[in-house]
């Protein structure tokens, strides 16, 4: 009778404490309003895999703001020496988001709602140069980086220790010894297969500041990762796009004919912007203020070409998902065609639901993804069901072939474009640390619909009949791996 009673005690114990697990799990989550569709897939986790699962939600899963870094720009905005440039740049955007509505119409609307939700400034006077794949940006950046008289700032995800970045440090070396400052900041989680202590270590040694953006060991913040790829040069030339610092962007990873990917130069008056983001990291990760007149030098702005621009950042500490918003409102304001490419595909219900509905409506949608990468990721498996779902709501879905497709574009339109370091996926959205540029302008936003058109030459067409006649088995770890893409 004893044993049965300790029996059964212990049975309504055990029970009892995990429903008590279950209620506790569910109601945290609920409280924190996330979609549904992550609320789901987060309690299934923690329910099915309690001990592991907690230790996962606490490296990945905590939402917007939980552990993330205060990033604001209000340390150039209301402080400091750079205060007065800096309030003359806000008083000024009301007038030129007005201007830009004239001459653009609906599509200003676009820029109006980034300067509300991310205080992005809309810039006029700046020169771009689209570079197109590795051996058009290293070039281009490895000759800015010899030419620098004062600052070289670096933020990367990936940062390798390769033939390539071998001689890029040489180059960084021989300018520290000339008395400029050299600062790096790269992604430890991006990096971490790639990038060799020795190597950090040795261009330290020789007057290199080459940080990682967050310390490895700090848990629970290896899910906010920062995924820029931002260059700055003497605060005059810029760059920003895809293309992280490896070789094996020249050529190609294992498996691949080659690496397919879109970057920018720019200088103007929207390089204080990317300088910006550049400072504000650094602050918030080395300490160092770099708000100063050293690093915003003054320019001659309207010797630039007019060319809108803005520099649109957005993170996990952002009070708005400026970036997803972006892209909402690019695809709402199309009305002849939109073209967009993303290696990734994990698109929310709103995303989807636009590009389906703008689809359904008529409009001339193309989305151009990569089926596969180099990496055994569930990310590609899940994205081939989302696409099935494009294309069944009348969307062009093209997957591309040979080389490693990694361009992040949308073009609307043959008017505005955007370039920069965010997937089409919920992490970019929500979670990494991203930067776009958003262009205002015709010629530009044509070279791109140029280029996305010499790509679809590399491309097969996807069709939900495709996505039908894959077999049985590979369908079912699709859907599987799509069931998890609110963690991925």
């Amino acid at each position: 009778m004893g044993s049965f009673v300790d029996g059964f005690s212990w049975s309504v114990a055990l029970t009892l404490l995990l429903g008590g697990y279950a209620l506790a799990v569910a109601v945290f989550l609920v409280l924190e309003n996330r979609s549904p569709q992550s609320t789901f897939a987060w309690v299934f986790l923690l329910l099915i895999f309690p001990g592991g699962g907690l230790v996962i939600y606490v490296m990945f899963g905590r939402g917007r703001h939980a552990f993330s870094r205060k990033e604001t720009l209000a340390t150039i905005y209301e402080s400091g020496p750079l205060a007065e440039r800096a309030a003359k740049v806000i008083a000024n955007q009301p007038a030129m988001l007005r201007a830009l509505a004239d001459s653009k119409g609906d599509y200003a609307r676009l820029a109006a709602m980034l300067w509300e939700t991310a205080k992005s400034p809309l810039t006029l006077h700046n020169r771009i140069e689209i570079l197109q794949n590795a051996s058009a940006k290293y070039p281009r950046l490895v000759g800015d980086i010899r030419t620098a008289s004062s600052s070289i700032h670096l933020l990367y995800y990936e940062w390798a220790s390769d033939a390539f970045t071998e001689r890029v440090a040489e180059d960084l070396v021989a300018k520290a010894a000339q008395g400029v400052d050299v600062r790096i900041l790269y992604d430890p989680v991006g990096s971490a297969s790639m990038l060799r202590r020795s190597y950090v270590k040795a261009l330290r040694r020789n007057g290199v500041r080459m940080h990682p953006f967050s310390k490895p060991y700090l848990l629970h913040m290896l899910s906010y990762r920062s995924h820029r790829k931002i260059a700055v040069i003497d605060g005059r030339i810029g760059y920003s796009g895809g293309l992280n610092m490896t070789e094996k962007h020249l050529t190609g990873p294992k498996g691949f004919a080659g690496w397919r990917d879109t970057h920018a130069r720019v200088s103007g008056e929207a390089v204080p912007m990317l300088q910006t983001v550049f400072a504000t990291m650094w602050l918030n990760t080395v300490g160092e203020n770099l708000f100063d007149e050293r690093h915003f030098p003054k320019s001659e702005a309207d010797a630039e070409p007019r060319l809108p621009l803005q520099v649109v950042s957005a993170g996990p500490d952002s009070r708005w998902e400026s970036i997803r918003q972006s892209y909402l409102t690019m695809i709402a304001l199309a009305r002849r065609h939109i073209y967009l490419q993303t290696p990734f595909l994990i698109l929310d219900t709103s995303v989807a639901e636009a590009l389906k509905t703008t689809a359904l409506a008529g409009i001339d949608v193309r989305l151009m993804i990569a089926p596969a990468g180099a990496e055994l990721s569930p990310a590609y498996r899940a994205g081939l069901t989302f696409a099935a779902d494009m294309a069944r709501a009348g969307v062009k879905v093209f997957l591309y072939r040979g080389a490693y497709f990694h361009a992040k574009t949308v073009c609307v339109d043959s008017t505005v474009c955007t370039i920069g370091s965010a997937n089409m996926d919920i992490r970019s959205f929500s979670i990494n640390y991203e930067t776009n540029l958003v262009i205002y302008d015709a010629a530009v936003t044509c070279e791109l619909e140029t280029a996305f058109a010499d790509d679809l030459t590399h491309c097969v067409s996807f069709t939900e009949e495709d996505y039908r006649r894959r077999p049985l088995g590979a369908r079912i770890v699709d859907s599987t791996a799509r069931l998890c893409s609110p963690l991925l």
